[in-house]
């Protein structure tokens, strides 16, 4: 069996297709390349550089190396790009999905994985937040997101394909193995943005809004090690395999940390003190994010087993010292 991996060179879908192959499975990664790599892609996978929303591309992949199953994480993510320009994250999340459904549904394929969002709840009403929570997403980001997830539940009323929408919280860390990591140049992510500052690979980091309704005034999220995230996915489409119903599921560890907290980590961990700038609110951003995330561990069986902070710290840094020397 053969899993088509959208977004496969970046760093979660990259994530994604070295699981497949330690399990087994041959893989096929589709990749514009436009912020992933073509060195991220395991030699065992098959990349094909093009872009999933060219219905005659996937359908021939499909064809070709007989696919049964769809990982989709090709998406544009970053939630102040997606404020300044909707139209650009309603084409590429949104519409381009709609494309790739439709030859899921023409082809058969019967099982699909999403790479959804904690970004549909938007300010929630409180925090763990579940799964049965209102969506309410504040960006075009999350309401791009949401919109997959629509498309998914009617799709799957009306043909015989399954899916699993994981609701990522906040992503971190690195393959154990130091295989990958986040390597993108325009680093949007606290952890990596703070790595990248104690190795002195940036001057300082920028804390965005210090007056939130939170313990200490910055923004509070729940870190995800990628790992565990990944093995969510294997899980899931094992799940959808087995013949199990469609599933929507929070990703995360149902604790939270605030802005300045991990800061504080990463100097502890890394052993640098580095700048840190107080700034103003950005626009989009929630003041917190939790996960409630006991269905993921009911539903599939999943317990992570990378937890720790410190240890999602140091597999960063550790990533990044890697990235800089590859570059070098």
């Amino acid at each position: 069996m053969t899993v088509l991996v959208t977004g496969g060179a970046g760093y979660i879908g990259g994530q994604m297709a070295l699981a497949l192959l330690d399990a087994g499975e041959s893989v096929v990664v589709l990749d514009d390349l436009s912020t992933g790599f073509a060195w991220a892609v395991p030699p065992a996978a098959k990349l094909i550089v093009g872009d999933f929303g060219d219905a005659a591309l996937v359908d021939s992949l499909i064809k070709e190396h007989g696919i049964d199953a769809i990982a989709h994480f090709a998406a544009k993510i970053v939630v102040p790009e997606s404020v300044a320009d909707p139209l650009a994250y309603y084409l590429n999340n949104a519409a381009k999905a709609r494309n790739l459904l439709e030859c899921a549904v023409r082809n058969g394929i019967e099982h699909f994985i999403f790479s959804s969002t904690a970004a549909v709840y938007g300010e929630p009403a409180a925090n763990p937040v579940f799964e049965t929570a209102a969506l309410a997403p504040i960006n075009p980001y999350g309401r791009s997101k949401m919109m997959v997830e629509w498309m998914l539940e009617d799709v799957a009323a009306a043909h015989p394909l399954r899916f699993a929408a994981l609701r990522y919280f906040n992503v971190a860390g690195a393959d154990p193995e130091g295989r990958l990591g986040q390597s993108s140049p325009v680093a949007t992510h606290l952890i990596k943005v703070a790595a990248q500052a104690a190795l002195g690979q940036r001057a300082g980091l920028d804390v965005f809004g210090t007056n939130y309704p939170t313990r200490d005034g910055s923004c509070i999220r729940d870190y995800i090690h990628v790992t565990d995230l990944v093995d969510a996915h294997l899980l899931a489409l094992r799940h959808l395999r087995a013949g199990g119903s469609s599933l929507t599921l929070n990703c995360g560890y149902g604790r939270g940390f605030s802005v300045l907290e991990v800061v504080d980590v990463v100097k502890q961990v890394s052993g640098v003190d580095f700048e840190v700038r107080l700034k103003g609110r950005r626009a989009g951003d929630p003041a917190a994010l939790v996960a409630g995330a006991e269905r993921v561990r009911v539903e599939l069986g999943w317990a992570p087993k990378h937890d720790d902070l410190n240890e999602i710290v140091r597999q960063a840094l550790d990533w990044e010292r890697r990235l800089h020397n590859r570059k070098g």
